[in-house]
């Protein structure tokens, strides 16, 4: 199963894709995380491990990547044939406790131009994955919805969206399950930073109470190891549920 986390800027994604890996991972799940956001640096942190190689490195750099894209009238295929995760090469991935760690690339200085070379290459290799039935991989997306639009989330199996408790959450709530649908793709929540006001006002917003798989309420410690690049320790049967929920949609 290969799963999007989405979400506005600050909603918690990483910190759901940190909790919800280590819960599959315990559950006997081989867990691949892709760091497809390209502001985002603290994801590596939050899982306790080191960044590996930038993925795009091994097809040469964003500069080599944009200018096979261009060269080609952007039909560039950067792989042949199907990939697995054993087949990521070794200085591309990190590993601790069942979970892998790839990252797409990330933006290091001003006027390096547009990200469109890490976004081509992840959706190809996300479309020429093929997971075993043990394996699942978690794509962090980049704030918003612009990975729609470069076609990211048509190569999923579902999209997880992040909401906390702000009026952009739930205009997206309703825009990505606009968008899952199109795709034919189902779309669940989970309810980050809540109180019971906001709970409230987000699952209405959601329509349907059977697509949250998580409430979450604000939680200091999460918050701290977030604010301070700490390793997430959370002792909660929350994400244990969610995580039995994903296991079983992909039984």
């Amino acid at each position: 199963m290969k799963i999007s986390v989405c979400g506005k800027g600050g909603s918690g994604k990483s910190t759901i894709v940190a909790l919800l890996a280590e819960r599959l991972a315990a559950a006997g799940k081989e867990v691949l995380i892709i760091d497809s956001d390209e502001s985002n640096y603290g994801l590596h942190r939050h899982l306790g491990m080191e960044n590996p190689e930038e993925f795009t490195g091994f097809f040469g750099g964003k500069e080599e990547v944009l200018n096979n894209m261009m060269i080609s009238n952007f039909t560039h295929q950067f792989f042949e044939g199907q990939w697995r995760i054993g087949d990521i090469p070794e200085d591309y991935y990190t590993e601790k406790h069942g979970i892998k760690l790839m990252v797409s690339g990330k933006i290091h200085q001003a006027n390096e131009g547009c990200a469109c070379a890490m976004g081509t290459v992840m959706k190809q290799f996300v479309s020429n994955l093929r997971l075993e039935e043990n394996q699942i991989a978690i794509l962090d997306m980049e704030a918003g919805i612009e990975h729609f639009g470069r076609g990211l989330d048509d190569e999923v199996d579902l999209i997880l969206m992040v909401c906390d408790p702000s009026y952009e959450s739930v205009q997206l709530a309703a825009k990505i399950r606009e968008l899952g649908e199109k795709l034919q793709k189902p779309v669940y929540y989970v309810l980050n930073k809540t109180d019971e006001t906001s709970r409230e006002v987000l699952t209405q917003a959601i329509q349907n109470s059977q697509r949250i798989l998580a409430v979450l309420p604000a939680e200091p410690e999460l918050t701290a190891a977030a604010l301070l690049g700490r390793k997430l320790v959370w002792e909660s049967s929350v994400m244990d549920r969610a995580a039995e929920k994903i296991c079983g949609m992909q039984a």
